[in-house]
């Protein structure tokens, strides 16, 4: 059962990476990379599971936080830009 649902969890990653790469536009491929890092943090639970790891939690859990901030950080970064962007176009 649980290597089943290991193998859902890489499909979705693989669906994830595509996406990232594809875009269309920049907030789609943060998404992408955000449900990526949710999916392996998803992914080390699993396996921590299987191998009778608790352990693997503990760095599940610190990737997860590190994915969110990051994540924010990029978002803040985009943010920015475009607003600087948009201060050149009205002068």
């Amino acid at each position: 059962m649980y290597i089943l649902v290991s193998i859902a969890i890489l499909v979705t990653m693989v669906l994830a990476l595509v996406r990232a790469l594809k875009g269309p536009t920049v907030y789609d491929r943060v998404l992408a990379v955000n449900m990526f890092g949710t999916k392996t943090a998803m992914l080390l639970a699993v396996i921590a599971y299987l191998y009778g790891r608790p352990d693997f939690l503990d760095l599940a859990l610190a990737y997860a936080l590190i994915n969110l901030v990051g994540v924010l950080a990029v978002l803040e970064f985009f943010q920015n830009n475009h607003r600087d962007h948009a201060e050149y176009d009205n002068d």
